[in-house]
């Protein structure tokens, strides 16, 4: 199982995760307040602003402050930007 560290010393898992997306748009507001009505909401951004939400096969959602161009290179994927870096 490979876990990614999503800041702070906390850890998902790669496997059970589903997408990675920024919090700024409307859909994922909603998306993080129904989570957090139905209990699945993990905020695991220390009080800090939220710079990434993990959509989870569970159906957590899970808030980091981490931005997502930070995160990329830790699951192995390309940047926002359009550069992979390892």
């Amino acid at each position: 199982m490979q876990l990614i560290n999503i800041g702070f010393g906390n850890m998902v898992s790669a496997e059970r995760m589903l997408a990675v997306v920024s919090p700024d748009s409307a859909p994922i507001k909603r998306l993080i307040a129904e989570a957090r009505e139905r209990g699945m909401l993990v905020d695991a951004t220390y009080g800090r602003k939220t710079a990434a939400v993990f959509i989870m096969d569970s159906d957590h959602v899970v808030l980091s402050a981490i931005p997502i161009d930070r995160l990329a290179p830790r699951m192995g994927a390309e940047a926002p930007d359009g550069t992979e870096e390892a």
